[in-house]
């Protein structure tokens, strides 16, 4: 996974899917995203190591994409744009 730099946009929304294991978090990820209009910013909390590893690949696969990934309070957050 590539480096992302930090987004100085804010999200529209915020999603907490701490506790959350793989792949489970990404199926939620992707109902949130098919529910929201093109250009929507979700930022996604997360703390499965395979789930941040994993959720990037899968985003850009279904064609959203990855604005950021970054380290937070013990997890990670993963905003992706609609």
């Amino acid at each position: 996974m590539r480096p992302k730099e930090e987004s100085s946009r804010a999200p529209d929304l915020i999603v907490d899917l701490r506790g959350v294991r793989c792949p489970l978090n990404w199926a939620r990820a992707k109902v949130t995203l098919e529910g929201l209009e093109p250009g929507a910013l979700v930022a996604f909390r997360l703390d499965d190591e395979r789930g941040v590893r994993d959720m990037p690949r899968a985003a850009e696969a279904e064609g959203h994409q990855v604005v950021e990934v970054r380290e937070e309070d013990g997890g990670w957050v993963i905003a992706i744009e609609k």
